[in-house]
């Protein structure tokens, strides 16, 4: 029986908490872009908040994940610094690398967050790795991949899946069904329901949950990190979840209707989880409003500190080449 988050103060408030910085850090990424101040481009995960904070939450301290293009939730989920990342966006010295890597390519290996990765299905042979290692060293580690339903379909996620389960590896897949790669809708990328269903042909556990439930996706993830670490291989972990705003900044979203974005942001995760704890007696309105001030006073401060920082200098770009 896994935990009630709702009823439990201490992971209702970091639960929310991180949610809220979540979508409060993608907001102001948002905003600072359109006024010109952040380069290149973004992909944001407002309206996915449930999923990446409910598998990190369900992870120890020194468990591991790697991440994807639309990575900014996970690694605040996993505890990333935010004025570090903030930094690294606004191209300064002081960000995780240096300013040299941008969006995409945030890495955080202190805090287990091993990075996010431009390539789609990068960071999928990569967690395996990780795994392997694990195995190897004889630690008790459990390895999260995130990645998108059009990671799915990429020959590196078939490889590295199927090496996971024939070799009973600790990871946990998450696949974040947004039910868009890139354009390309879930409905003719694949020809089964549900994604979680190509668990069966690599042997292993796979289940679909609601992404936009914190509890749902928690619980799940409870499940299959304590199978990986009793040394019981990987699970696939499929959430349903939903990205409000384009694939990219370029994305005129030219595909779908204002009525389906509307209709998914009726299903807002935070919404959906306030309105638990507050029916839980958990935390009332007062207390529910102060964590969201919180979040975005945290926001604002680690953009205030990023912004007063040194700029990367270009002179230097060769320092981080190896060879």
């Amino acid at each position: 029986m896994t935990t009630k988050l709702c009823q439990e103060p201490e992971l209702a408030r970091r639960a929310l908490a991180t949610m809220w910085t979540i979508r409060r850090f993608e907001e102001a990424v948002d905003d600072l872009f359109a006024r010109g101040l952040i380069y290149g481009t973004m992909h944001l995960s407002i309206g996915q908040e449930a999923t990446a904070t409910g598998v990190c939450l369900a992870l120890a301290d020194d468990d591991l994940i790697t991440s994807t293009h639309r990575g900014h939730g996970h690694c605040i989920a996993k505890g990333a610094d935010l004025e570090r990342m903030m930094a690294e966006l606004l191209a300064k010295e002081t960000g995780y690398c240096r300013g040299r890597g941008g969006s995409m390519h945030i890495a955080d290996v202190a805090r287990g967050n091993l990075g996010a990765n431009g390539i789609v299905a990068g960071g999928i042979p990569i967690a395996v790795g990780a795994g392997l290692a694990q195995r190897l060293q004889g630690t008790r580690r459990v390895v999260a991949s995130f990645f998108g339903d059009g990671a799915a379909n990429e020959g590196a996620f078939h490889e590295a899946v199927n090496l996971a389960a024939i070799w009973d590896l600790p990871v946990v897949f998450v696949c974040e069904n947004n039910q868009y790669g890139m354009s390309m809708p879930t409905s003719r990328a694949f020809r089964i329901p549900r994604i979680s269903q190509r668990a069966a042909a690599y042997g292993i556990p796979g289940v679909t949950v609601d992404g936009n439930d914190i509890q749902a996706v928690y619980d799940e993830t409870v499940v299959a990190v304590e199978r990986a670490r009793a040394g019981e291989g990987p699970t696939f972990i499929e959430a349903i979840t939903y990205r409000w705003k384009g694939h990219s900044k370029s994305d005129k979203n030219l595909y779908r209707t204002r009525e389906e974005i509307e209709e998914w942001k009726s299903r807002d995760p935070i919404g959906r989880f306030e309105a638990a704890v507050e029916a839980a007696g958990t935390f009332n309105r007062s207390e529910i409003e102060t964590i969201r001030s919180s979040a975005r006073d945290a926001v604002r401060d680690a953009i205030a500190r990023a912004h007063a920082a040194p700029d990367a200098r270009p002179d230097e770009l060769r320092d981080a080449v190896y060879a």
